[in-house]
Formats: C-alpha cells, structure tokens, sequence
C-alpha cells in the first residue's frame, strides 16, 4: 500500500477542494452536514442478500416504510442484482421489477429522496420519470455510452462508482498495483467526465466489492477520506458484503455486527453516506460517533 504517493498524486493532480455538503433534485435540497444513511431496497430475487422481499412488491414498500422511520435519508432501489458472476440485464426486466417500487413508495411517501441503481440509460430515464430523484451506475458509466448525457439532462445527481471489469468478471483475480491511488484517479478522471456533461452533483463511490480483493477493500477504507480531495460526497457500500464475511467466516446472513463494526470505520473515515440493508443499526452508529466528536 503506497499511501504517501497516493498522497503526492493527489497533490499534484489537484488541489483538495471543500466537500460540497447538499445534493439538489427536482428543486430539493438534501442536507449532507452530518452523515446519512441509504437504505437498500432490491427488488430481485437473485441478490446476494435480500430481506426477505425480493421481487415482492408490496414486501419491499413495507420495507421501504419501516427503513424511512428509521431515520433513512435516501433509498436505493435496485432491480439488477450486481453479485459477482452476474450478466447484465435486460431493462425490460429491470423496470418491470423496480417502477412498481418507486411509484409505490412515492404515493405513500411524496417527500423521500429515492435513488435508482441502474447502469442501463433506459431505466435512468424511465425512473426519473417515475419519481426517483437520484441515478446510481455501478458501472462508472462504462457500460452505456450515454449515461452521463442523460443523466445531466435529466438534471439529477449521480453516484460515480468505481468497478474492475463486470459483474461476470470482476472477482476474477482482481489486481492493482496501488488500488487507492489508481480508483482515486479513476474517479478522479470520472468527475471531470460529469462535470463536462453537465452533472452539477456527484458523489463518489469506491465500488467496495466490485472487482476488489478483501485486502484491496480493506486498503480503500483505511484511506476512505482521501477520497474526500475530489471535493464530493463520499458514499460507503460495505453492508454485509465479502469483506465482512470473508475474515470472519460468516455468511451474509450473520454480518450484521462486522458491518456495524466497519461503519464505525467509515466513519471515523468521514463518510457522508452509508449505503445499508440495516437502516436502524446504521442510525444508531452515527448517533454514536456524534457523542464520540461533540
């Protein structure tokens, strides 16, 4: 791990600039001050850990209802699974699983902030349209040549991920020769491709799990706050992932307490969003660490 030249890239490829601390959509603003919790709502049925709602629309709106009392700021509705070893999907199939879940969550819920995790542009489109205020692309707009133009017509924020390869191939021997200085300047390179499409707000995503090793993941969120020098948002997708249960030799099932524990991490790292399936125990961390920094 080669932190000190990270740093020195960093330095000269550009200065660090003041995290810009609210996202606008649809004329709203979303106050990012203090952390905030994301809330995972698959409407799959091949994720690599579902709550028990998979395609199930009226499962996934309880879902929905019971993340937003829990203090949830945005939700994430996602209806291609992304697991490792997975083909991309069709967004026929895609929108058939997920505009029935944000109409359904914006009629109950007109003011939660909904994001939609798609790298297909049709979806993008057609989600927005629907209600979602937010397009997350796993892909770094790798896997449609359009997302960015369409995205910043569609005048949204978007979540510019970092991934090696594909989901089919991603955890194929994944390999780096300094993975946080190499995902910084990609992303690096990726805000600068927002910008010049016209995206006005960005947040960063290190893509933990997409085309990581475990030491690869662990690497990025020792140095989660370099991210920070890109001057957006950062987001945090660690919940019940493989870098959580593969050192502790559990299954998603059973990750609960090493998720909570990395949070704990990310934000000592100063994360501005943990992107979670446990909306509650996500909450309770960051009311914890407010004690520990007052």
């Amino acid at each position: 791990m080669k932190l000190e030249n990270t740093e020195r890239k960093t330095e000269n490829n550009m200065m660090a600039l003041p995290v810009n601390k609210t996202l606008r959509s649809k004329g709203r603003i979303l106050d990012l001050s203090g952390p905030v919790v994301m809330g995972i709502l698959n409407a799959t049925p091949n994720s690599f850990y579902n709550m028990g709602e998979g395609s199930n629309v009226d499962d996934l709106l309880r879902n929905a209802e019971t993340m937003l009392h829990s203090g949830a700021s945005i939700l994430d509705v996602g209806g291609a699974s992304t697991k490792p070893g997975e083909p991309l999907i069709d967004p026929g199939v895609e929108l058939r699983r997920i505009l029935p879940v944000i109409s359904g969550v914006k009629g109950r819920f007109p003011d939660a902030w909904l994001s939609i995790d798609t790298y297909n542009t049709t979806t993008a489109r057609e989600a927005v349209a629907a209600g979602a205020d937010i397009v997350n692309d796993v892909s770094g707009a790798k896997f449609t040549t359009d997302m960015l133009k369409v995205v910043a017509g569609l005048q949204v924020p978007y979540i510019a991920m970092h991934m090696q390869g594909s989901p089919v191939t991603m955890q194929q021997n994944p390999q780096y020769d300094d993975v946080v200085t190499e995902v910084f300047e990609y992303l690096a390179g990726l805000v600068g491709d927002c910008t010049k499409a016209g995206i006005q707000d960005i947040i960063i995503d290190p893509g933990f799990g997409f085309g990581k090793t475990t030491e690869h993941n662990f690497q990025l969120l020792r140095n989660l706050n370099i991210f920070r020098a890109l001057g957006r948002p950062v987001l945090a997708g660690i919940s019940r992932k493989s870098m959580v249960c593969k050192p502790l030799g559990v299954n998603p099932a059973n990750a609960l307490n090493g998720t909570t524990a990395l949070h704990v991490i990310a934000l000592q790292q100063e994360a501005n969003i943990l992107r979670v399936h446990d909306v509650k125990e996500a909450m309770q961390v960051i009311s914890l660490m407010k004690w520990v920094n007052q």
